[in-house]
């Protein structure tokens, strides 16, 4: 799971990617835009992976991880409504969400790019721009659309006007300032558009920056904007980046410590990779094999086959069968040979949907 941070300049961008990440990357009032974006790779905490570490002792665990994109490279003219193109839209199109942050906090020594603090604004602005970005890619298919059909065969005519009507007809809900994510699509017609990347179609995590001061109302403030900020695929967060961020350096142990005394009850890191999770409707099962326990991430409904792919390409390919135990099951006998004994070891085919929290060793042959 790759997720791009996005956010006009002096959000706090970089602050929060530090926090999600235990980064070092630069942050100040003054910092330059870096040439090449920040990348960071986070370790999904689950529980169930250490108690199955407990359970089995392998050598080794591994848990599944979230790469977090921090887009530095921010054009001059972003916040003008001219859109999203080059080098940070390539970057941007590969995410498979967008986290949002947007600025909540004071600070004189940081001066707000439009002059004042106005967060409900910054997130129009931004949407604005995503929203230009989709209008332009649009624009330029519907054009060479329009070139093709002149000397299209009869066959080709209807796929081209097709895919002509449905561009038009999402454009018009774009103008009408609808991100592609709240339009009423059919399932046939996200998928024709998959191909597009278009950035008001990925799921998105709005993220309010706080100062420390507000902390208190934090709650408030969260269910205030959950309140005006809603919709499929859609999450929206409030937390302190600067607190974050220095929590994130400090030992586990010690970052509670502090974060209970202050009343804060998840660590940024946790909450953000479990909301980007719901967002994107994912979830993790588990592999055991040669002494090592490793937790992978997978879309809802995902079949077993593909599972398998996930775990290497040779898995699906020559895929045989799965042997699934449940992770409540294999805790409650202690072994995988027990829960075979006692019948709560199931043999699957290719066409079984993997649950949440699924022990899974793939039988195969290529």
């Amino acid at each position: 799971m790759e997720i791009a941070i996005i956010g006009l300049p002096k959000s706090g961008k970089t602050t929060v990617f530090n926090a999600l990440t235990r980064g070092k990357a630069e942050v100040g009032a003054y910092v330059p835009p870096a040439e090449e974006p920040n990348v960071g790779v986070a370790k999904v905490p689950d529980p169930r992976l250490e108690a199955l570490d407990q359970l089995l002792h392998p050598k080794k665990k591994v848990p599944a991880e979230v790469r977090y994109v921090d887009l530095g490279i921010l054009p001059k003219s972003l916040g003008k409504s001219e859109g999203v193109s080059g080098q940070l839209l390539a970057h941007l199109s590969k995410a498979d969400a967008l986290l949002h942050v947007v600025r909540a906090f004071e600070d004189e020594r940081v001066p707000h790019i439009k002059g004042s603090i106005n967060p409900e604004r910054d997130v129009a602005t931004l949407d604005l721009e995503l929203a230009f970005s989709d209008l332009a890619i649009i624009e330029r298919r519907l054009q060479r659309i329009e070139t093709s059909l002149k000397a299209a065969k009869p066959h080709e005519r209807e796929a081209f006007s097709k895919e002509q009507a449905l561009l038009a007809k999402i454009r018009s809900a774009l103008e009408d300032e609808m991100p592609i994510r709240d339009q009423e699509l059919t399932e046939e017609e996200k998928k024709a558009i998959l191909s597009y990347q278009f950035l008001t179609a990925k799921p998105l995590l709005l993220v309010f920056n706080i100062g420390e001061e507000r902390l208190p109302q934090a709650s408030a403030l969260e269910q205030e904007w959950r309140t005006k900020y809603q919709g499929p695929q859609f999450q929206v967060a409030v937390l302190c980046g600067k607190l974050e961020m220095e929590l994130s350096q400090l030992e586990d142990a010690d970052a509670q410590e502090f974060r209970s005394e202050l009343g804060l009850e998840e660590a940024a890191l946790n909450r953000m990779i479990r909301l980007s999770h719901e967002l994107l409707g994912l979830i993790s099962f588990f592999t055991v094999v040669s002494d090592e326990i490793k937790a992978w991430t997978i879309h809802r409904e995902t079949p077993a086959v593909k599972a398998a792919g996930k775990v290497h390409t040779d898995m699906e390919r020559g895929f045989i069968r799965a042997e699934v135990i449940a992770f409540d099951d294999l805790v409650k006998c202690g072994s995988v040979a027990e829960a075979r004994k006692q019948g709560l070891l199931h043999v699957e085919g290719k066409n079984y949907i993997v649950h949440d929290g699924d022990v899974i060793t793939v039988l195969f042959n290529i």
